[in-house]
């Protein structure tokens, strides 16, 4: 059986420059405001001001059941300010890629998250996707929209 590849896409207009837009978005020291209470992130690494490829972040997470787990992902790409993709190197993920593109329009930004990911264990892994994560991810990225339309709030 081949491995499965899911994707999660998200698109909003806010009403920031893309400046405040990749100061805000960028920072992983705001991951906790912008996710669900059950997605709590710990970052143990340092983390510099300022992104860039090559980066390494570590995370503690309690995503499924406030179970710890480990997470490293690396910034893969960082084209300041309109674009910057976060890779799992390890995790609970078979694959994750989530990439951020920031587009300046007339009074704002258009805001893309574009996430592909595959789960470990075969068939396992797809029911439990079915099961929980799927649902997990939609909330983590409903909140994420949520918190950022009442923040800097656009058209849709």
């Amino acid at each position: 059986m081949s491995m499965k590849i899911y994707q999660l896409y998200r698109r909003q207009q806010l009403n920031l420059t893309i400046e405040e837009a990749w100061a805000f978005l960028s920072s992983p020291h705001n991951l906790n405001d912008i996710t669900p209470a059950f997605f709590h992130v710990t970052i143990i690494s340092e983390v510099p001001k300022k992104i860039y490829a090559g980066l390494m972040v570590n995370y503690q997470m309690k995503a499924v059941l406030g179970i710890p787990m480990a997470w490293l992902s690396e910034v893969s790409h960082c084209d300041e300010p309109k674009r910057f993709v976060y890779e799992q190197r390890i995790g609970p993920f078979k694959f994750l890629s989530h990439e951020v593109c920031l587009t300046e329009v007339q009074n704002g930004i258009v805001f893309e998250d574009i996430i592909f990911y595959a789960m470990p264990l075969g068939w396992l892994g797809q029911l439990v996707h079915s099961a929980l994560i799927a649902s997990k991810l939609e909330c983590i990225f409903d909140t994420r929209r949520d918190y950022l339309q009442n923040k800097w709030g656009g058209n849709n």
